[in-house]
């Protein structure tokens, strides 16, 4: 399969919007992505215009996101670009937008520190009912 694979560093632009649907678990948020370069004119750094984008995440890493994510922490971003078109407005303008299927994210650790912990999953309870002994 030929997909565009992506790793954007950046930021989270809005709160999770997380869902359970049919196909499981599901979450969406804008992340802005700010270049920044050195501009030897004026022998100082400057940011390049941002841009953002919709990451989606699904099942597990869903889930994990939904949990662990707030708005403005610093992030990476690793998954499938899907670069999608809107139908014309009534103006005749076309709109597109890119879409990131995310496959992996984490807290950007350049930025800060994080505490990891592992989700430990089950298909058996963990606290079997036990039957009574008869005597």
């Amino acid at each position: 399969m030929n997909d565009t694979q992506v790793t954007l560093v950046g930021y989270v632009a809005t709160q999770i919007d997380y869902k359970d649907t049919a196909s499981g678990p599901a979450a969406r948020f804008r992340f802005a992505v700010t270049p920044r370069y050195y501009d030897r004119k004026k022998e100082t750094w400057a940011d390049a215009p941002t841009s953002f984008y919709t990451v989606w995440a699904r099942r597990g890493l869903a889930v994990n996101l939904a949990g662990s994510v707030s708005v403005g922490e610093p992030l990476v971003v690793h998954g499938r670009l899907r670069v999608r078109e809107d139908p014309p407005d009534g103006e005749g303008n076309r709109w597109f937008s890119a879409d990131i299927d995310a496959t992996a994210i984490g807290h950007d650790l350049n930025r800060g520190t994080a505490a990891f912990r592992r989700v430990v999953r089950t298909d058996v309870p963990l606290m079997a009912p036990q039957k009574a002994a008869v005597v």
